[in-house]
């Protein structure tokens, strides 16, 4: 009943983004119920059923955490409530996705999705706040939705009327200003056999740049920089990315140093359905994050609110002990490490436009209505049918205040391999947030500094 409650509401906001893609800001009385009805950045204060009520999320470290070190369970002493398998699936069809479902029909004998207690447990830093109220009576959409007009930082639209805008709130959330980590991405053979590779990323918000007053690049939204470290083969190459906010005036500039050529070389691949670093074939470009990018190829239909049960403080997934043999199985990750809670999300369906290119025709997403996180997309090809499912095992890194992924996954239901992205079990040291750089760093002259073989 509360599901079919959120569709009827979701139709008329779905029509009002078939109406026009020109989106203002909301009133002063509707952004007044931020921090009231609604959480600081826009979710359901209230519970329902067992989901919880909202009170501010997890904002202290559990006594054993060692500060600047892995994330540790807070959680250690909560018990599996059930498990959904495939022999019981359709009791709780209702708070699962197509693509929930589709893995379950693929791997009957080992797909399984343990349940434990809802916990809502994200938090963000009072500026994010306070960025965020803001930008609910003055954030607006660029014409066609490809971009925003007076923002900086904080969710864009925490009362969003149309799809596109909840997709912004995914692409523009909070990860700590700046962020250094060494992580891992597989792709499996049907075996199991894989081979790691190893990236060292980092990002940089443009505000949170040493010279962002002075930098000139105002209409960029971040600076990313992956350096590949192994296997040997690959060892050197590094990509640069501009990430802009409005992409109708300027799209996504990026650049790629390759260490075979010693030559950096724009790079207009990285983007939409281009091949994903060392992904095998198994993502594309905008599959990063779940999704990146400019939103201009697809109309985007904001469905509505659902519950559903979704990977959710997925510390055990973070666990040092492990190794990644623990973790990477044949056709999915071991299921038994994951934890699946009931949350509501924001359910948006994007369908490729009429003479644009995409590998995927359709997308159904699922995004977090307490971090504004896309944590299950189904993925469809040109034929109508079911092709990948992404599922991110989300935590919260209560020290900085920064929800995140433990992992991201992307399952092929037609070869039957998938790709995990963000693995650092064997990795000696954690994220490193709040680092200083300047826009000095994110140039293809730094770019080729950088690069070594």
């Amino acid at each position: 009943m509360l599901n079919k409650f959120y569709k009827t509401w979701g139709s008329a906001l779905a029509l009002s983004m078939m109406m026009g893609t020109a989106h203002a800001a909301v009133s002063e009385a509707e952004a007044a119920k931020l921090g009231n009805e609604l959480t600081p950045i826009g979710a359901e204060m209230a519970g329902s059923g067992v989901i919880p009520a909202w009170t501010g999320g997890l904002t202290t470290p559990p006594a054993n955490f060692v500060d600047g070190g892995k994330p540790v369970d807070p959680f250690p002493n909560d018990q599996v409530k059930f498990v959904i398998t495939a022999q019981n699936y359709k009791e709780y069809a209702d708070n699962l996705t197509p693509g929930q479902k589709a893995m379950f029909e693929k791997y009957p004998e080992t797909y399984r999705m343990p349940v434990y207690e809802t916990r809502r447990t994200a938090a963000y830093p009072q500026f994010i706040y306070d960025a965020t109220k803001r930008n609910a009576t003055n954030t607006k959409l660029v014409e066609g939705g490809n971009g925003l007009e007076n923002y900086v930082e904080g969710v864009p639209f925490p009362i969003p009327k149309a799809g596109v805008e909840v997709i912004w709130n995914h692409i523009t959330r909070y990860r700590g200003g700046s962020v250094k980590r060494v992580i891992g991405q597989v792709t499996p053979q049907v075996n199991g056999d894989f081979t790691v590779v190893r990236f060292q990323d980092e990002f940089t918000f443009r505000n949170k740049l040493s010279d962002a007053d002075t930098s000139g690049d105002s209409n960029v939204l971040f600076y990313f920089k992956q350096d590949v470290l192994s296997p040997a083969r690959l060892a050197g190459n590094v990509l640069l990315v501009h990430e802009t906010i409005d992409q109708v005036k300027e799209p996504r500039k990026a650049w790629v140093y390759n260490a075979g050529q010693r030559r950096v070389r724009l790079a207009p691949q990285v983007s939409y359905d281009g091949p994903g670093t060392a992904a095998d074939g198994l993502r594309t470009a905008d599959n990063l994050d779940m999704f990146n990018g400019a939103p201009d190829r697809y109309d985007w239909e904001l469905v509505g609110k659902r519950e559903i049960y979704i990977p959710y403080n997925s510390y055990k997934l973070k666990d040092p002990a492990l190794k990644y043999g623990d973790i990477i199985k044949a056709g999915h990750i071991n299921q038994d490490l994951a934890r699946y809670e009931l949350h509501r999300v924001w359910e948006v369906k994007a369908t490729l436009q009429e003479g644009k290119r995409h590998i995927y025709a359709q997308r159904t997403f699922f995004i977090d209505e307490d971090t504004w996180q896309a944590v299950v997309i189904d993925h469809y090809d040109g034929r109508g049918s079911l092709w990948r499912v992404a599922e991110a095992h989300s935590l919260m890194y209560y020290d900085q205040l920064v929800p995140w992924y433990a992992i991201e996954v992307l399952y092929d239901l037609n070869s039957g391999r998938y790709l995990a992205l963000g693995l650092d079990n064997e990795e000696p040291s954690s994220y490193e947030f709040g680092f200083q750089r300047s826009s000095d760093d994110y140039t293809p002259a730094a770019l080729r500094r950088s690069g070594v073989r």
